[in-house]
């Protein structure tokens, strides 16, 4: 059977990491990862990060950085992530000011165009990654989803799929990752648990919310603990020539974020992973 290589967003382990980065990176070594996707470099140098990612024999697949510090300083900031080698920058996450539906969406969709190529004129493919507001409708009917990548060509900007966030959207993650055939080269491996409707969501991804009502709970989990169909994700992922997965759990309950990493790596290695 094939199979992909398998990484971690170093976010999940993101205490871990800030207290000590090179021995957070045996750690994940060990556990059984391939590589890693970086969300912050915890007050380092590119060249520290860079060596202890090496040194723990990962690979330094891509990285999360906020569309705002993209905007700020373009070359800056790119330069900083050619110095650690990855393949791929991902724009992670949009505050609500900045999301489909607002005034400064559509500049925005322009701004990520931008980015993609000044990241592709250093040799960096730009992906996306989503939540669950890109599924709100635009004026044609089109998902705001669709509506970026209809938008940008493939060439510039592809997709880093976020397979919970699909399903919390009420779509199949199998199918919106076959849909981006040969354009989905990473695919977010993310478990949860939901019952009912629940409010405040994003409060356990470590974003300010206003407070709502909620009718129901939710929770992140390692993979293969939750709702999620891993089997049909996971094959879906081969069909659609991704290069890579890479897990990812906000948040754990019950135990540490070491052990839920280790439960996911556990799981896709039954599946022969």
């Amino acid at each position: 059977m094939k199979t992909l290589p398998v990484a971690v967003q170093v976010y999940s382990v993101r205490d871990d990491a800030e207290k000590d980065f090179r021995g957070t990176m045996k750690k994940i070594k060990e556990i059984g990862y391939d590589g890693v996707e970086l969300a912050g470099l915890y007050g380092k140098e590119p060249s520290e990060i860079k060596a202890a990612i090496e040194e723990a024999g990962l690979v330094a697949v891509s990285a999360h950085v906020p569309f705002q510090e993209l905007v700020a300083d373009m070359e800056g900031t790119i330069q900083k992530y050619v110095e650690i080698g990855v393949k791929f920058i991902a724009i992670p996450y949009l505050m609500e000011e900045d999301r489909p539906g607002t005034p400064k969406f559509e500049g925005n969709v322009k701004l990520f165009e931008e980015i993609a190529r000044a990241c592709k004129a250093h040799g960096i493919q730009t992906l996306y990654h989503n939540h669950d507001f890109e599924f709100a409708k635009m004026p044609d009917g089109r998902y705001a989803l669709d509506y970026i990548y209809d938008t940008i060509p493939a060439d510039l900007l592809q997709t880093e799929l976020d397979t919970c966030w699909v399903n919390v959207a009420g779509e199949d993650p199998a199918a919106y990752v076959r849909k981006y055939t040969n354009r989905a080269p990473v695919v977010h491996l993310k478990d949860f648990h939901k019952e009912g409707k629940p409010a405040n969501m994003y409060q356990l991804i470590g974003t300010d919310v206003e407070e709502q009502e909620s009718h129901g709970t939710f929770e992140f989990r390692p993979v293969g603990y939750g709702d999620q169909n891993f089997p049909s994700i996971l094959e879906a992922s081969i069909d659609a020539n991704a290069q890579w997965v890479v897990v990812e759990q906000d948040q754990s309950i019950g135990r540490t974020p070491m052990e839920a990493i280790t439960l996911s790596r556990q799981y896709l290695k039954e599946q022969g992973w």
